[in-house]
């Protein structure tokens, strides 16, 4: 008797776990976040912002969650083979950098390696439509969706919870490209 609920209960957690992985495995196998703001201020002096890691610290959101956190810069000083690395509390976490692709006014493409929380690699652009004095900029951020992240992304609306960070910084960016424009 003993030996059939015991077996009963294994069947009915194989059928949850598998049940579970089923669900998580279609989950999709890639991922974007996209935010966009205009700012009062001319292409170059927004490109500027993303351009040179250096003038991050005054927009980042994650910037502001540790302040104490360890970075350092590499390679060229802004554009094409520029490099930012940091490590930090647990909400910034570890991780680099890297300008891959820079066309002024147009273009910031970057390869994104997380360390820790976890491991990760994914693609962060920032373009930017010049209309007259203003400028258009959106931030977005690619990357392909392990299982472990297919199933974090079941209980974390990952969209949201990056999609205001990405506003956060948008919004700051804003200030410091239009203080910026002004001066």
């Amino acid at each position: 008797m003993l030996v059939k609920i015991l077996l009963g209960v294994a069947a009915v957690i194989v059928l949850v776990v598998g049940g579970l992985a089923l669900i998580v495995a279609m989950q999709p196998s890639e991922f974007r976040i996209e935010r966009s703001t205009t700012i009062a201020a001319p292409a170059p002096a927004v490109f500027t912002q993303v351009n040179d890691f250096h003038n991050w610290q005054a927009w980042s959101p994650w910037a502001k969650l540790d302040p104490a956190a360890k970075n350092s810069f590499e390679g060229a000083p802004a554009g094409q083979g520029a490099m930012f690395a940091w490590a930090g509390n647990s909400k910034v976490g570890e991780g680099r950098m890297t300008i891959t692709e820079s066309r002024p006014s147009e273009l910031v493409r970057i390869k994104l390696e997380f360390v820790k929380p976890f491991a990760a690699t994914n693609t962060a652009e920032f373009t930017f439509k010049p209309a007259g004095d203003r400028t258009a900029v959106t931030w977005s951020m690619s990357g392909d969706n392990n299982f472990i992240s297919r199933a974090v992304f079941l209980f974390v609306n990952m969209d949201k919870a990056l999609g205001s960070e990405f506003e956060k910084g948008l919004a700051s960016m804003k200030s410091a490209a239009e203080a910026s424009a002004k001066s």
